[in-house]
Order: C-alpha cells, then structure tokens, then sequence
C-alpha cells in the first residue's frame, strides 16, 4: 500500500512539474527578467513566505547555486500571525526595501492578511511584486483580510503553482479530504529555481557576470565566494 501511495505522488508530482514549466512559461520569463534588472540595478530580491512557504522563500537566500542578491522579509512566527492584521508592514517596515527592489511573496493559498497585505504595502511603496500560489486553491476560497483580495489579484507577476486546493494530492481512502503528499514546496522551490535560470540567462546575455555562489564545500569555494560574502555582510539582513 505505502509503495502504491509514493508512486501515486511521483507520478502526480512529475506530471505537476511539466506542467508548470509549460502553462507558467511566459510567467516564468517575466519573473527572471525583473529578478535580472534589479540585480542590474545593484539592488536586492525580498522573499516572503509564512508557514511551510517559508521554505520556498529560504531557497532564494545565501545557497550553493544561488544569486547573492536575495534577502528575506522573515516570518519568525512560522505562520501563527499570517491571519494578524497590519503585522505585514510591521515587518516590512523592519527592513531597508525601497522602490528599487523587488519582492517576491510566497503563499499556496494566497488569502490571508500577511501576504496579501505585503503585496498591496509594496504596492503603495512603488515596488514591484511576483507572486507564487495556487490558483485553484485561492480562487475556491474566500479571503481573510480586510481588502477582500487574495494574492493573484495584487501581484504585478503572479505564478501559478498549479496545486489542488488543500495543497495535497494522494487520497488515502480514509474519509473525504483527506489526502498526503502536499506539492506547493516542491512546485515552489522548482518555480524559484527556473526564476533564478532565466535571470542568469538574461544577465549573461547583457554581458552581467551573474554573482552566483559556490558551494562552500568544494575546495575552492571559500575563495570564489570571498566578494559576495562581503556584499552579503554589507548588504544583507538574512534570517
């Protein structure tokens, strides 16, 4: 039975795979090329999400692979203040962001205070926003903050993750809804990391040496990774 369940997920998680890389490929494109111009610009890449998001967000900052320009808007209370009106600007205002930034918000469901408000905040402040969600998910469900929107409707690039409401995807036969195997980590952190491609790309086609860390693992990483390790102590606040 538990080999039947973990096929089932992987042949559902494959198939969710190709699909975003498919329907959400223009999405994909404009999500890099802002992430591009903004590193052009010498400036940095918030990430925000809250509860099990916060790992899609945690993916983007200071990682073998990743661009050194990323930061994140950090949550500490792992989701328990998401429903907390006005605690988005509290934490953005906690941070240095400005109109030459980019903010990426993180949220499966997408209809709670904290997210949505963090979009419409940046909004206000002239900062340009790419959200990651399910579609499905937060068009079935009504939202819980005070605008009445939920994120797709306030993000100025908005990424479908392509999950089922309720985020898991294998029924086990027990009573209705009852399902394992979330996705939106999984689709999250592949959207996060074709975002980071298509970035590169654009960046190398523009003649911009990408600044991408080396794993700190390897031998030689230390040395490589030596300026972006000061710009990370310059520039960014981290976790």
């Amino acid at each position: 039975m538990a080999e039947d369940l973990a096929q089932q997920y992987y042949e559902r998680a494959h198939q969710l795979i190709d699909e975003i890389f498919v329907s959400q490929s223009s999405e994909l494109e404009a999500a890099g090329t802002l992430v591009a111009e903004t590193i052009e610009r010498d400036r940095l890449v918030y990430t925000l999400g809250s509860g099990h998001s916060l790992t899609v967000a945690a993916e983007l900052y200071f990682r073998a692979g990743g661009l050194a320009n990323f930061d994140i808007i950090h949550d500490k209370t792992f989701g328990r203040a998401e429903r907390l009106t006005g605690y988005a600007k509290i934490l953005m205002d906690s941070y240095p962001i400005n109109s030459d930034d980019l903010l990426i918000i993180v949220s499966n469901s997408g209809r709670n205070p904290l997210p949505v408000e963090m979009a419409l905040e940046a909004k206000q402040r002239g900062i340009r926003t790419i959200g990651i969600t399910s579609l499905r998910h937060s068009q079935a469900a009504t939202a819980r903050n005070e605008s009445g929107h939920r994120l797709f409707e306030v993000c100025d690039v908005v990424i479908d993750n392509r999950g089922v409401p309720g985020d898991a995807i294998v029924d086990i036969g027990v009573a209705e809804g009852i399902r394992i195997a979330p996705t939106s980590t999984l689709s999250g952190i592949f959207i996060s990391n074709c975002i980071v491609c298509v970035a590169v790309q654009k960046l190398m086609e523009k003649g911009v040496r990408p600044p991408v860390f080396v794993s700190a693992n390897l031998d030689a990483g230390d040395e490589c990774n030596r300026p972006l390790l000061q710009f990370i102590r310059e520039r960014i606040r981290g976790l």
